[in-house]
């Protein structure tokens, strides 16, 4: 089970929650990159990237036996601020297409690079299944 946390008076964030607390398995998800399941960038696109390293984070909770609704906590680390806020729309059309209407707790950080020389983004998740 989750809740949001959300103090009283305090402006509703929008695409995330400032903060979500959880009863259940716990379910870390290392930093995901835009490349696909054979470690090959498709694209080069920032908004491409950001869907594949999504998508990439649903298979490895599908291996848990979690959902993306499980989610309660993501960091997002990407090369450049501007790509990123010029590209917000296209970004919430991927999120929302591939993680649905769940708003964790979310932080965004802008890094001078990623291991891998091509990665635009990476994001790292955590989930909670909860107790059956």
């Amino acid at each position: 089970m989750q809740k949001t946390l959300q103090p009283d008076g305090w402006a509703k964030p929008a695409g995330y929650a400032n903060g979500v607390s959880a009863r259940g398995r716990v379910i870390h998800v290392a930093g995901q990159i835009g490349w696909n399941q054979d470690s090959k960038f498709e694209t080069d696109d920032f908004v491409g990237q950001v869907r594949q390293s999504l998508q990439n984070i649903v298979a490895v909770l599908a291996c848990g036996d979690a959902r993306p609704e499980h989610i309660v906590s993501m960091t997002w680390y990407f090369t450049n601020k501007r790509e990123y806020l010029d590209n917000l729309k296209g970004v919430g059309q991927a999120y929302r297409e591939t993680i649905g209407r769940n708003f964790p707790a979310m932080t965004a950080i802008a890094v001078s690079a990623l291991v891998e020389d091509r990665a635009k983004v990476e994001i790292q998740a955590v989930a909670v299944v909860p107790d059956p």
